[in-house]
């Protein structure tokens, strides 16, 4: 190949945006671990990129116009979330409110032949139509015992709600 070849093929790729560190400016497609997460604009070192990143489908080329497009979709995603945690918040204000009594056998003293658990309370709450998960309910350990208790029910990480659980004598 003479060196006209050469130079004319190296000049027909494109170089790739340098960052501030001198390495490769990406815009992230998916979560890479220790990388980033989607939609982050990362710079890593140039073998990485053209060996890994972009090859894999990992990352594209951090362009202004791919950053324009991922901030537009940051935007729905956020006005997405609040719309969501204000669900989890209306749900919360009817859990607050709402108090459940599971029935479960127990001996003279009070003291339940079983326990009750999260599973439990979640099926109390499916029959008032109020929908949670039992890892959301969240118990210092199992009820032994008959009587009243307050149960967190953790939505978010900033939202819970206290639940009110009388746990009373199957009747006879």
């Amino acid at each position: 190949m003479s060196s006209a070849q050469s130079r004319a093929r190296r000049q027909s790729f494109k170089r790739l945006p340098k960052g501030q560190n001198g390495g490769i400016e990406l815009l992230l497609v998916q979560n890479v671990d220790s990388v980033g997460k989607q939609g982050e604009v990362v710079e890593v070192k140039p073998g990485h990129a053209n060996n890994f990143l972009l090859p894999q489908g990992l990352a594209i080329v951090a362009t202004e116009h791919h950053k324009r497009m991922v901030e537009k979709h940051k935007s729905k995603l956020k006005e997405i979330e609040k719309a969501r945690l204000g669900g989890l918040q209306a749900l919360a204000n009817k859990i607050a409110q709402q108090s459940i009594t599971i029935e479960a056998n127990a001996n003279d003293e009070g003291h339940l032949y079983g326990s009750v658990g999260a599973v439990e309370i979640v099926s109390a709450l499916k029959a008032v139509d109020l929908v949670v998960t039992d890892d959301q309910v969240r118990l210092q350990g199992p009820l032994k015992e008959l009587g009243l208790y307050t149960v967190k029910v953790h939505l978010h990480h900033d939202i819970e709600a206290d639940l009110k659980v009388w746990v009373v004598p199957t009747a006879n």
